[in-house]
């Protein structure tokens, strides 16, 4: 048998967070948001995140606190990206039985991209057309499709409800992990 040259690299990506995830940093409870709720929320990122970032100095937006912390500008770089994939994900598990997800690989990405060097307004427009696209596909979901999986490392099935939970959920920890440098831009 030949060894699977992906196998290396999926070992080193974080696992997924359960399907009854509570978050300790934004305490953010998977199990309490409703993906309706879930939905209303991601639609108010948008206006949320361009209030918590447009005053900021250019010298404050692509500070790093630590080489191992991002700059405001690469979360919200993260944040754009996610809604861009989630909107990938839950389309193909939505059109696919139990697809297998590529990792998204933030730090490699996030070189890669050059997050720290973008533009913050193309940033901001694009985050806000991203989350128009995912939200317009997640008020789409039929009841019958919100139990839909799909899987990103091996035992690591996850259902449609949880990735828009999960997309929630990265919205609101990231714009804290901005505000909480900026304590009056809440």
């Amino acid at each position: 048998m030949l060894p699977n040259p992906k196998q290396p690299e999926r070992a080193t990506v974080p696992p997924f967070p359960p399907e009854d995830h509570v978050c300790a940093g934004c305490e953010l409870s998977y199990a309490d948001l409703t993906p309706p709720a879930a939905i209303e929320l991601i639609r108010s990122y948008p206006a949320r995140y361009r209030g918590c970032l447009e005053h900021l100095p250019d010298p404050v937006l692509r500070r790093r606190p630590d080489p191992q912390t991002w700059s405001a500008l690469e979360y919200a770089c993260h944040v754009r990206d996610v809604y861009g994939v989630y909107h990938c994900r839950i389309s193909s598990a939505l059109t696919r039985d139990d697809p297998v997800l590529a990792p998204m690989h933030n730090d490699e990405r996030a070189k890669r991209e050059g997050y720290n060097r973008q533009d913050l307004t193309d940033v901001l427009d694009t985050l806000r057309r991203n989350i128009d696209r995912f939200v317009a596909l997640a008020n789409e979901i039929g009841a019958d499709q919100w139990n839909r999986t799909a899987s990103r490392l091996p035992g690591e099935r996850r259902t449609v409800a949880w990735m828009v939970r999960q997309a929630a959920h990265e919205g609101l920890h990231h714009l804290r992990d901005i505000a909480d440098r900026d304590p009056g831009s809440r």
